[in-house]
Order: structure tokens, then sequence, then C-alpha cells
């Protein structure tokens, strides 16, 4: 048998064409479902690892938002003299803390989740989501924790509930949301350019008053509200301060606002967070 009656013979070897996946397509958030044993052992934790070996322990939830509203009701109560609606201006403003604080805790957190779980990024394969997630998550503790000093501070000013309160965790998983939404953004960034760690502080207290936390969204224009509530957190606020508190205007508008510019965040975060992950083991 000659050589070329050999080649004749040999059937073709296979082989493997490797094409990029659709990033709109294919963000298998199924997984995130089939680790979600991984995806409450994280959240476990980082709850753990921010308390440890600290004097206070979880009273910091608690003492965070009371100095905040201490020092608002001074400035902006006292001597500003700014409106709270009819309201007593301290609750007016705790009320207000609630969702801020657990937006920026969950949001800086999970900016720097990436790059503090790098070992675990170079060593096991998981869905890359969970560990921003995670962090987002854990920051609901703290949420709880001061939740409970709003109700006793309703208590005190005789403020009772409503059926407008079960609004609320519907209000809540938009705050979490938008934290996970921006978050999904900035510890991508964060892992490629560093100084986005830098840039969360400055950003954070920027947003802080940019939000109506210590004012209400009330104080701006009528022309201008579709505007100001493009801020996503605006419409969360107002809806806390609506349903816990019972103030007269509605924020009706607001939140359909902060839903749409929620989603968008969150779509386009996914995707590109999707697109950014398989580099994330090779940077960090």
């Amino acid at each position: 048998m000659n050589l070329e009656s050999t080649r004749l013979e040999t059937p073709a070897q296979p082989h493997l064409v490797i094409v990029p996946d659709s990033p709109l397509l294919q963000l298998n958030l199924r997984e995130v479902w089939d680790y979600r044993e991984l995806l409450m052992f994280l959240t476990w934790r980082d709850i753990k690892v921010r308390y440890r070996q600290t004097l206070l322990g979880a009273a910091w939830a608690i003492v965070q938002p009371l100095t905040a509203m201490v020092i608002f009701s001074i400035v902006f109560g006292q001597l500003a003299k700014l409106p709270s609606d009819g309201i007593p201006y301290p609750i007016f403003t705790f009320t207000a803390l609630l969702p801020w604080n657990f937006f920026s805790g969950a949001l800086t957190r999970a900016t720097t989740s990436l790059v503090s779980s790098s070992n675990l990024l170079s060593k096991v394969y998981f869905p890359r989501v969970i560990i921003p997630l995670s962090a987002t998550l854990g920051a609901l503790v703290d949420f709880a924790f001061a939740f409970l000093i709003l109700l006793g501070m309703m208590l005190f000013y005789g403020i009772g509930l409503t059926p407008r309160v079960l609004i609320l965790p519907f209000l809540l998983l938009l705050a979490l949301l938008a934290a996970f939404a921006m978050g999904l953004w900035l510890s991508a960034l964060n892992v490629r350019y560093r100084d986005v760690n830098y840039v969360i502080p400055f950003l954070v207290q920027v947003w802080l008053y940019a939000s109506p936390v210590a004012y209400s969204s009330t104080l701006i224009p009528a022309q201008w509200q579709w505007l100001y509530g493009l801020n996503p957190l605006v419409g969360v606020i107002e809806g806390f301060r609506w349903a816990l508190l019972g103030t007269s205007w509605e924020p009706g508008v607001l939140i359909l606002i902060s839903i749409v510019i929620i989603s968008a965040v969150l779509v386009s975060g996914l995707v590109y967070f999707q697109r950014m992950q398989d580099t994330f083991a090779d940077i960090v």
C-alpha cells in the first residue's frame, strides 16, 4: 500500500471551533441558583468578618444612622430650618437614612468584593456574580437592626403603621437592585482600575446630598422633578417616607422612574460583568 492510498483512507480528524458567547443571550443566571449554598455561605462570611473583633459589634448598624440623624437634625432642622412635611425632623431624617445607609453600605462592599476575594477567584470555578451579590445581601442585616430602632421612634412619636407598609418589601428590593446594579459596574471596573476604590467614598458623599435624605423632594421645582427622579434613590427614599410616615405627597411617578433607571443599569451591568469576568482571575 502506498502512502497516497493510506492518506485517502484515513478519516478526517475532528476539530473544535470556538466561537464567542453572546453576552446578551448567555448570562448564565441559572447558575446562581445552582450555587445558592455558596451564595449563602459567602453572605454569612461577609457578615461575620464585618463584626469580628469590633468593640460594638452589630451596634454599629444602629450607631451610624443615629449619629447622622442627630447631625442632620441640628444642621438642617434647627439651623437651616428645612421643612419636613409636618413630621418631626429626627424621624423624618431617620426614615430616609434606612434605605440610604443600606444602599451606600451595600454598594461600597460590592465594589471591593472581587478584589478582596482574589484568592477565591483564582482557585475554583463558580459564577463570579455571586461575589458582589453576596456583599449586597449582607447589608440586609444592618437594615434590620436600624429598622427596629425606627419602629421604636414611631412608637415614641405616636406614628402608627398603615396598610401602606405593605409596599416596603418592594421598595427595599429596589434599593437592593440599585446597589447590586451599580456594584456590578464598579466591582468589575475596580479589578482593572484600582483607583475606583478611592472614588467610591467621594461618589457616595455626593450622592447623599443629591438624594432627599436631609430634605424633602417637594423643595425641587415641579418642572425639574423628572430630572431629579433620574437619581434612582429619590423614588425609594420618598417611598419609604410615604409608606411609614404617611406623607401626603405620593411619589408614584418618582418610583416608576426609579424602576426604569435601575432596570437599565442592572441589565447593562450584567452584560458588562459577563464580558469582563473571564479576565478577573488573571488581573486580580
